[in-house]
């Protein structure tokens, strides 16, 4: 996902965490840290170095006050924060009970996309993202499974990149149209609203540029763009 120029967010935490950063950081692609305690708490202590190079060549940062140890009841909290940097949240192992199940719910709350990796049946820890998946979470094999959802394309069996939206030909109304529309959704009647565009002139291009993998429509007739 790093070689594709997307930034990586994650918690620090021990295991799949700090691997994607790890990840990221390897082909110096950009990545986020998301502290459950303050920035200038190292948790857990063996990240020390990671902490130092996120800082140096990513971002760290936490909404608790410099000296907040790592409290079990800051965790569940900083994942809404993970999720709503996010365009798309990825959960690799979950059990029944964990917190990547909070940060998947918070992500549905903010209206991202909730991608899930399966694995064996019989490992608890699989459980979760099993369950994710049957309540429609996208199952994700392959990072082309989560470029291709977020309107992305691969220009070679082994590295993706994305779709630069300036190569798209685009009308003057379609680039006013596409300027409005952010990271956020928006409804059409907005959309509308702000252009001073024809209605009907306005539902033509939505449609256009959601072919074209520059945005997309979710429930309600809402708009986000696609990277």
């Amino acid at each position: 996902m790093a070689e594709a120029g997307i930034c990586v967010v994650s918690g620090m935490a021990r295991g799949i965490d700090s691997a994607a950063h790890k990840g990221a950081l390897s082909v110096n692609g950009p990545t986020v840290a998301v502290l459950g305690c303050g920035v200038d708490v190292v948790y857990p202590a063996e990240n020390r170095r990671l902490m130092s190079e996120l800082a140096d060549r990513g971002l760290v940062i936490s909404e608790f006050p410099p000296g907040t140890g790592p409290a079990a009841g800051n965790f569940p909290v900083r994942n809404r924060i993970i999720s709503g940097l996010s365009k798309g949240v990825v959960i690799i192992e979950a059990a029944e009970k964990s917190g990547s199940l909070i940060t998947a719910d918070c992500a549905l709350e903010q209206c991202r996309d909730v991608f899930a990796v399966p694995g064996q049946i019989t490992n608890p820890l699989n459980k979760g993202a099993h369950r994710l998946i049957k309540q429609g979470a996208k199952l994700v094999e392959d990072v082309s499974d989560i470029l291709d959802e977020l309107g992305m394309y691969s220009n070679s069996a082994d590295r993706c990149i994305p779709t630069n939206y300036c190569q798209v030909d685009l009308t003057v109304e379609e680039k006013t149209l596409y300027n409005v529309i952010s990271d956020e959704p928006v409804c059409s009647e907005s959309l509308i609203e702000q252009t001073g565009l024809d209605p009907a002139k306005v539902m033509s291009m939505l449609l256009v540029m959601e072919l074209k993998g520059l945005i997309r429509q979710l429930p309600g007739e809402r708009y986000i763009r696609s990277f």
